[in-house]
């Protein structure tokens, strides 16, 4: 894939960022990575589907469910994946009652990680350690800072979660459809930076592109396409209909640049790779 990389090195040079690496795989490829592969990045919001993976192994451990209370008072563990607790962006308040509105939220990240300590009897650094980051050899991953955009980590280690969502080895596949089905349907909310949406699709972790517009993702990519983006300049995604992952980490904060720069991104390389249906 020579000619995709050459494309997508051509492409970021104009974003802006100092450092930038783009990992990619293609249906029946190894990974493709422009950039410096071991860097590790601040993932700042993509910490979540870190934080959420746990939470599904956790769950498939038996150590807690969706349905455990956790949070504000009508709330599950279900609640808190999905921004579906009342939680608002930080604090401890509800800002509304559960599955009322999709309100995004790091302060229902925090406390999900505080539930995975109580319920399995352990730190949560440790728990998403020994859960996901060991059996997926995530060695250059580091867990610092808050569960819900703290930790830092190279653009292969991201890939290597999403491919969670190709080939599940630490999930279920009954689990890793769970997560990347909408959960709430039909509530409302803002994402942050893009606007406002009616309704803010989201699995447990995992946003479901469905038909937002504008979007960080491609015009390409089918609705079915989850992910994550995070304010430091990171985002990425699975298109199950095209079989395809994208992983773009920065060091150049997200900005209005990024929702023209990240599409055309997505869009180059679902052009060069993807399969579709037939």
């Amino acid at each position: 894939m020579p000619d995709l990389a050459a494309a997508i090195g051509d492409l970021v040079r104009g974003w802006g960022a100092d450092h930038v690496t783009v990992a990619v795989r293609l249906p029946e490829h190894a990974p493709l990575v422009v950039g410096p592969p071991d860097r590790a990045y601040a993932l700042a919001s993509v910490t979540k589907l870190f934080t959420a993976t746990a939470a599904l192994v956790a769950v498939e451990e038996e150590a807690l469910a969706l349905t455990d209370p956790a949070g504000p008072e009508g709330a599950t563990v279900e609640h808190l994946l999905a921004h579906a607790s009342g939680l608002g962006f930080d604090g401890s308040e509800p800002l509304t009652t559960p599955a009322r509105r999709r309100i995004y939220s790091n302060a229902g990240y925090e406390v999900l990680a505080e539930t995975i300590t109580t319920a399995a009897g352990i730190d949560f650094a440790t728990y998403a350690d020994e859960a996901v980051l060991q059996p997926l050899g995530m060695a250059g991953t580091v867990i610092t800072g808050s569960p819900a955009r703290g930790w830092r980590a190279p653009a292969t280690d991201v890939l290597a979660l999403l491919d969670q969502l190709r080939q599940p080895t630490i999930l279920a596949a009954e689990t890793r459809a769970r997560a990347t089905t909408v959960a709430f349907p039909g509530l409302a909310g803002v994402l942050p930076g893009v606007g406002r949406f009616d309704p803010l699709d989201w699995g447990l972790g995992f946003e479901v592109r469905d038909g937002k517009a504008p979007h960080w993702t491609g015009t390409a990519n089918s609705p079915r396409t989850v992910g994550h983006f995070g304010g430091s300049g990171t985002f990425a995604w699975y298109d199950p209909d095209a079989d395809v992952t994208c992983v773009a980490l920065t060091d150049r904060d997200f900005g209005d640049w990024a929702l023209q720069a990240w599409p055309e991104l997505s869009d180059l390389v679902l052009r060069n790779g993807a399969r579709r249906p037939t």
